[in-house]
């Protein structure tokens, strides 16, 4: 594998493998690190010859291993028999989480802070608006462009696209 191909593969699967890892360690900041080093040692295995098949189980087994080493490293009373495996549904689930990432990220700024602020910080439609100093009606039409644009991207083209999960 060539350092441009290495590069092409990193940028297809850093989100989704963050997501992975997040859901064994419980820290975003923890997860990236994860990542990184499986990355390392991605890079350091296909540099010295290494012949990789599918390279994306290839990176979740190595991102799960590191993380599994640093549940064992840094939290050894947690059981470690629930960690999720590198298996297909995990993946899936990883890309999902990745895509619905990108596709907040890519909200206008103010709709993404009034989502934001909704669904992970749990803020009500009045608290947002008095933090912001905007109206509720404001803070509720911002909601709402918010699901309509997330519906429009991660439908894919099928219909209806639901959001149970945010």
């Amino acid at each position: 594998m060539k350092v441009t191909e290495f590069e092409k593969e990193f940028r297809r699967l850093y989100l989704a493998l963050g997501m992975y890892a997040l859901r064994i360690v419980g820290d975003a900041g923890d997860a990236e690190d994860v990542v990184q080093n499986s990355f390392i040692k991605a890079w350091q295995a296909v540099d010295g010859g290494s012949a990789v098949g599918n390279f994306t189980g290839f990176m979740y087994r190595i991102v799960r291993n590191e993380a599994l080493d640093f549940m064992r490293r840094n939290r050894p009373t947690v059981g470690l028999d629930e960690v999720p495996e590198a298996d297909e549904p995990a993946i899936d689930t990883s890309e999902r989480d990745a895509r619905i990432w990108r596709a907040v990220d890519a909200l206008p700024e103010r709709c993404r802070e009034v989502f934001l602020m909704s669904k992970r910080d749990g803020l009500s439609n009045s608290e947002i608006a008095e933090e912001l100093g905007l109206s509720e009606k404001t803070v509720r039409n911002q909601m709402t462009k918010a699901y309509s644009r997330l519906r429009e991207v991660l439908s894919d083209g099928h219909k209806p696209f639901f959001l149970p999960f945010l």
